[in-house]
């Protein structure tokens, strides 16, 4: 019934409008949903993070745009017979209810980092919502006091163009966030944040 899709870096995954035939949980990877402005403009709404759900079932077409931030795996299911599934499986609509909450707090933390004043905060922000997803994911990750390491899922033009920044921005911002003590940059996309609490009081939020 399962099957798994790969995308590399930049691909398309789904256009909004379009028959929904698949929905699938993020394996591996930063899936970006997007939409399309009136002007043409692509408009950032979402980041979608490992077990994070693509799709609704239920829903006949697909609600945004939907690209792989870098290399994306998913763990995919034909929408029609996975309905059919959730009628007969009560604990797996439970579950699906629960990651449905999860996207929807995802939500509302992705207009918080795009709500903020500076680029300083936004890309703050950026790192601290997905250090926080991370630490989520995998427990005794990210203790108060204790540095996480991290392999960064976005690579920077990727963080520019969620943020509505450029490329030089970014960097420019995240050398003064390692200058300041609150990141250190590693090699590629690797990256250590000294105290997860201190980047949280950053941008005015409780760790």
């Amino acid at each position: 019934m399962k099957f798994y899709r790969r995308f590399p870096a930049g691909q398309p995954i789904a256009w909004a409008g379009d028959p929904a035939e698949v929905v699938a949980s993020v394996v591996s990877g930063v899936v970006v949903l997007s939409q399309t402005l009136e002007d043409g403009r692509a408009q950032t709404v979402g980041l979608l993070l490992p077990s994070d759900f693509l799709g609704r079932p239920g829903r006949e077409t697909v609600a945004f745009d939907a690209s792989a931030a870098g290399e994306v795996t998913l763990c995919c299911f034909r929408r029609k017979p996975f309905e059919r599934l959730l009628a007969d499986s009560p604990h797996l609509t439970s579950r699906l209810l629960e990651m449905t909450l999860d996207e929807l707090d995802a939500a509302r933390a992705w207009m918080s980092v795009l709500g903020r004043q500076t680029a300083r905060e936004r890309v703050a922000s950026l790192l601290w919502t997905v250090a926080r997803r991370q630490t989520a994911l995998t427990p005794g990750r990210g203790r108060a006091g204790q540095p996480l390491r991290l392999d960064f899922p976005l690579t920077r033009e990727a963080m520019a163009n969620c943020l509505g920044l450029t490329l030089e921005t970014v960097s420019r911002q995240l050398g003064a966030l390692a200058r300041d003590g609150l990141l250190v940059l590693g090699p590629g996309r690797a990256l250590a944040l000294p105290d997860i609490d201190h980047l949280a009081a950053e941008i005015g939020e409780a760790a």
